[in-house]
């Protein structure tokens, strides 16, 4: 039976593994969603996001990944499905296949055609939320993306989605501005139907927490899912002293994965699994690229500065 979604807690974002001919490697993707729902702590898995490669993946590709995810974890696991493509109809398809294959909500991503100017007409935006919302009776997370490239929802907008559209839940921050980030969690949760924010500030993920975040949704939860529960806990519990101390074993996290430029970052975090035997290879779709050798030497050495290695990556902290 589906287990209910609760937008809080620590969502790590999954990985998509393939193999050398670069299909989905059904096998070891089995094995990566095994790896982190046996973290204890962590309340969601998200699939088909951008940790997943969601953008070389086809309708069918993420279908399976779904069917397959709700196989191996879902029993016991909720599941969050992105819904991430810039086509209103083909959204509305995904949340009705998402909705039927098992999912328990669905992460919505902003349309990429909203960049060119679509900040001016919020009901573009409303159009491309409420399509989704009437395909599906699943609660959604909005994703929010940093104002500045076009795709962020100003707060207005945001807060107008919130209120015309029942059945959003959270949204996934990215506005990477502290003082908006703190914003939307207050206006958030001052909204008569409260709306949860869950952080995805992965490269200040204790300073996001602490302003009140109800949780994180992270792709680096795909290799620090441990630490990621460890924080959250100790912020939960105000113990800032024990949360400073995880947050210096992420740090050096946060250095491997979140540096120029941005758009490797989950081809690293695919590395920082090889490096730790839990995947076998790290092979990215086109227009990704594998990592040069002397980047994942350097992830290597972040790692074990993290004290990350085989034997401690997923395992709960003494």
């Amino acid at each position: 039976m589906k287990k209910t979604f609760h937008a809080s807690g620590v969502i790590p974002a999954c990985l998509m593994p393939f193999d050398s001919n670069l299909e989905i490697d059904e096998s070891a993707y089995r094995r990566h969603l095994r790896d982190l729902a046996s973290v204890e702590g962590v309340t969601a898995i998200t699939v088909n996001g951008h940790a997943a490669e969601v953008h070389a993946l086809t309708f069918d590709e993420q279908q399976r990944s779904l069917e397959i995810a709700v196989d191996e974890v879902g029993e016991g696991m909720p599941l969050v499905a992105g819904i991430a493509t810039a086509n209103c109809r083909e959204a509305a398809q995904l949340a009705r296949m998402a909705t039927e294959s098992g999912a328990s909500a669905l992460l919505v991503f902003p349309s990429e055609v909203l960049s060119l100017g679509g900040q001016l007409r919020p009901e573009m935006a409303l159009a491309h939320v409420a399509n989704i919302a009437d395909a599906t009776n699943l609660p959604l997370i909005l994703f929010q993306y940093p104002f500045a490239g076009g795709l962020g929802y100003p707060l207005e907008t945001l807060l107008m989605l919130c209120e015309k559209v029942p059945s959003i839940c959270a949204i996934k921050d990215w506005c990477n501005d502290p003082p908006l980030h703190e914003r939307h969690i207050r206006e958030l949760h001052a909204l008569d139907r409260r709306v949860n924010v869950l952080s995805t500030h992965s490269a200040w993920l204790l300073g996001s927490l602490a302003m009140g975040c109800d949780g994180l949704l992270s792709g680096a939860g795909s290799v620090i899912a441990n630490l990621q529960v460890a924080l959250w806990n100790a912020v939960q519990r105000g113990d800032l002293r024990s949360a400073q101390a995880i947050n210096d074993r992420i740090y050096p996290t946060v250095r491997a994965f979140y540096c120029e430029p941005l758009v490797d970052m989950h081809n690293r975090m695919k590395e920082a699994l090889v490096i730790l035997g839990r995947l076998d290879e790290a092979h990215v779709r086109a227009p990704l690229l594998k990592l040069p050798s002397n980047e994942r030497t350097r992830i290597s050495k972040l790692l074990a500065e993290a004290g990350l290695s085989p034997q401690t990556v997923y395992q709960p902290l003494a």
